[in-house]
């Protein structure tokens, strides 16, 4: 994934640099880099306010969690120069698209349960 993702970035860039220019593909990965930012700024603080509804109701906002994460990582994409990268980051700051892919990832049990013992020491349980 470290090799082949760039090498496949590198390979898209080529083609759109033939058919674009130099000067526009740049212009485009400058441009989605300060785009990622600006969404994932909005988006960021979208989640963080529907988190603080939740808390303040009692529950645990553990989808906004998921979409909080979701977020962040669609945010480094975008912000990472290439275009298949910036094409993800943007699905993943789409809330639509976020609930879609919570309800499959919040099924996986990304939240654990910490069981005590006797001895001060906590053991990690996914039950």
């Amino acid at each position: 994934m470290f090799v082949g993702v760039p090498l496949l970035e590198l390979y898209v860039l080529s083609v759109v640099e033939n058919r674009i220019g130099l000067a526009n593909t740049l212009g485009l990965v400058v441009a989605t880099g300060l785009l990622g930012a600006l969404v994932m700024k909005r988006q960021g603080a979208e989640v963080w306010r529907s988190a603080q509804i939740r808390l303040a109701k009692g529950e645990l906002p553990a989808e906004e969690i998921i979409g909080g994460i979701m977020v962040l990582v669609g945010g480094a994409l975008m912000i990472t120069p290439g275009i298949i990268t910036d094409a993800v980051g943007l699905l993943l700051m789409i809330p639509a698209v976020r609930s879609l892919i919570i309800p499959v990832w919040s099924k996986r049990r990304f939240f654990v349960t910490l069981k005590g013992h006797d001895n001060g020491v906590y053991d990690i349980d996914p039950s």
